[in-house]
């Protein structure tokens, strides 16, 4: 799909050209009347940095990788690729994005002013830092909520036993989601701290002056994004471990209690035992009180190993 802005352009004259998902028709349409390549996917997903900040033709050849999460949950890396040239800004991308919808629907509204080909990449970006933000926002909201849940864990109001492993379960599942998400929005993060200072370097003498400012503030809220995405990964990384603290106290808890039950059992399971096998020789054998004395040796043999269990502070 090509979508050109303004609206009433075409794309011999339209200032940005945004191509999702573009057929073989359109990229040769575009490359036809801006004089532009437009990059396969094959070329976005090129991992070295000749490949993703390159200057060709007197245009600028920029890619980063951008994060997305879909709508089962799963994170994936999806490449996004810019053509800055002095006059037009071509997009090309292979899946919807929020930040590249919601710039271009201001754009059409009136409320972001076209301007050059460099201010509307300047907005772009903007429009990206500010997803990017409200994302690490989210989870940062989300990692605080899996935090009660763990730490909550055996105190008041924390859910019974039966629940308490499922429950665990989930929130590692849920930090381990997080923390996909988190790492590769940190690869999104690089990819457009890279970019900002090529364009900078490359495109000094057809930059305005008034946007040169703004170039200064993206630099520095990228980094201070980088900051907070570093500060999740910690704590992603906390909350993991955490988590499978109290799931390896919830198991070490059961084997406890199976050793205790197992170690009780074997001293009632000898007395009784010895005295089931009716040698005629048996002193106790034909004693009035021979049964109820087993029965309270039986007894003694079964509290005592609790007693000292107790004692020791193993229960």
């Amino acid at each position: 799909m090509l979508s050109v802005f303004p609206g009433t352009a075409t794309p011999d004259t339209a200032v940005w050209l945004d191509l999702l998902r573009p057929d073989a028709g359109e990229v040769a349409r575009v490359e036809a009347a801006t004089g532009l390549h437009v990059p396969a996917r094959a070329e976005l997903l090129e991992i070295e940095s000749s490949s993703r900040l390159a200057e060709r033709g007197g245009a600028l050849y920029l890619t980063y990788p951008a994060a997305k999460r879909d709508d089962d949950g799963e994170t994936r890396v999806t490449p996004v690729g810019f053509v800055l040239s002095r006059e037009r800004l071509l997009s090309v991308r292979f899946d919807e994005m929020v930040a590249f919808d919601s710039f271009a629907a201001r754009c059409q509204a009136g409320e972001r002013r076209a301007g050059g080909s460099m201010e509307v990449f300047v907005g772009l970006c903007e429009t990206l830092i500010d997803r990017l933000a409200d994302v690490l926002e989210r989870e940062g909201e989300g990692l605080d909520r899996a935090s009660h849940r763990i730490f909550r864990h055996g105190a008041k109001g924390a859910p019974p036993p039966r629940r308490a492993d499922a429950e665990l379960r989930a929130v590692l599942r849920s930090v381990g989601h997080a923390g996909d998400l988190i790492s590769k929005m940190r690869d999104t993060l690089l990819g457009l701290g890279r970019m900002l200072p090529f364009v900078q370097v490359a495109a000094k003498d057809w930059i305005p002056a008034e946007l040169r400012p703004r170039f200064k503030t993206l630099r520095a809220d990228i980094q201070s994004l980088t900051d907070y995405d570093a500060h999740l990964a910690n704590k992603v990384q906390f909350l993991l471990d955490a988590t499978l603290g109290y799931i390896s106290i919830e198991q070490n808890n059961i084997i406890r209690v199976l050793t205790v039950v197992s170690v009780v059992g074997v001293p009632p399971t000898f007395v009784a035992s010895m005295y089931g096998m009716n040698f005629e020789g048996m002193p106790e054998l034909h004693w009035h009180f021979g049964y109820p004395y087993a029965l309270l040796l039986i007894l003694l043999s079964a509290v005592l190993p609790l007693v000292w269990f107790r004692v020791r502070g193993w229960l």
